[in-house]
C-alpha cells in the first residue's frame, strides 16, 4: 500500500469517544448569552489556547460561502462582536449579505457552540474605543494591510508597514475609516456536548420575538 493510501486510511480511522460531561435542559440558563458566558468562563479557566477564536462563515449574495478564524472581542445581550478591515472579503460579503454564522470548538472540554444571526456594523465610537486598546504594532498593521487584496511579495508588505510606521512616528495611530467592528445579533444558538457512542447532547435556543425557545436536537 502506498504512503498516500495509508494516510487516507489513517484519516478514515481517526475517532475517539467523548465522555467528560452531559448537558441537560434542566441545567442550562434560560438566556443563551448567559449560557455562553458560563461555558466561556469554564473554557477560559481551563487555560485553553485561543479560547476566543471562532470560525466566522459568510456568503455572497449568490450564496457562495467562505469561512475563516477570527477572534471574539466582546459579547453582551446585544450579541457577539469582532473587528476587521471593512474592505476584506468577509467585510464585503457581510455588506452585501448581512447573515453569518459563528462556531466555537473547545476540544479539551468536548464542546461546540454554533451561532447564527444577522450582522451589522458597530458604532464608530465603539470601534475607536477598541482600536485604542490594541498594541501600537497592530494599529500600524491595520493601516498597512489592504486585507484580502493581492500583493506581489512579502517585501511589499514589509515596505508598506515601514512607510506607515514612519508616517505616524511620535503620534497616536488613528482608527482608519476602512476598519471597525461588526455585531452579530443571534437568532439561533446551539450548545453541543460530546457524549459516548456518538449520542451527543445538542440543546438549541431559537429567538421567538423577545423570547428564546429551548429544544433538543438529535445528534
Amino acid at each position: 500500500m502506498s504512503e498516500d493510501s495509508q494516510s487516507k486510511k489513517r484519516i478514515s480511522e481517526l475517532r475517539r469517544e467523548y465522555s467528560q460531561q452531559a448537558l441537560a435542559e434542566s441545567e442550562v440558563c434560560e438566556d443563551p448569552i448567559d449560557q455562553f458566558m458560563e461555558w466561556f468562563r469554564q473554557a477560559y479557566s481551563a487555560d485553553l489556547l485561543d479560547v476566543n477564536a471562532m470560525t466566522l462563515s459568510t456568503a455572497t449574495k449568490q450564496g457562495k460561502p467562505s469561512s475563516r478564524i477570527v477572534l471574539l472581542k466582546g459579547v453582551d445581550e446585544a450579541g457577539f462582536r469582532f473587528y476587521t478591515n471593512y474592505g476584506s472579503r468577509k467585510g464585503q460579503e457581510l455588506n452585501e449579505n448581512p447573515h453569518a454564522a459563528l462556531c466555537f470548538y473547545w476540544a479539551p472540554l468536548e464542546r461546540q457552540v454554533r451561532i447564527e444571526g444577522e450582522v451589522e456594523r458597530v458604532s464608530r465610537s465603539m470601534s475607536e474605543d477598541y482600536f485604542k486598546q490594541r498594541p501600537r504594532e497592530s494599529k500600524l498593521g491595520a493601516w498597512a494591510s489592504e486585507q484580502s487584496t493581492k500583493v506581489s511579495s512579502r517585501k511589499e508588505l514589509e515596505n508598506r508597514f515601514q512607510e506607515i510606521k514612519e508616517q505616524f512616528e511620535n503620534q497616536e495611530v488613528p482608527l482608519p475609516d476602512f476598519w471597525g467592528g461588526f455585531l452579530l445579533r443571534p437568532q439561533r444558538i446551539e450548545f453541543w456536548q460530546g457524549r459516548e457512542s456518538r449520542m451527543h447532547d445538542r440543546l438549541c435556543y431559537e429567538k421567538l420575538g423577545t423570547d428564546w425557545d429551548i429544544f433538543r436536537l438529535a445528534p
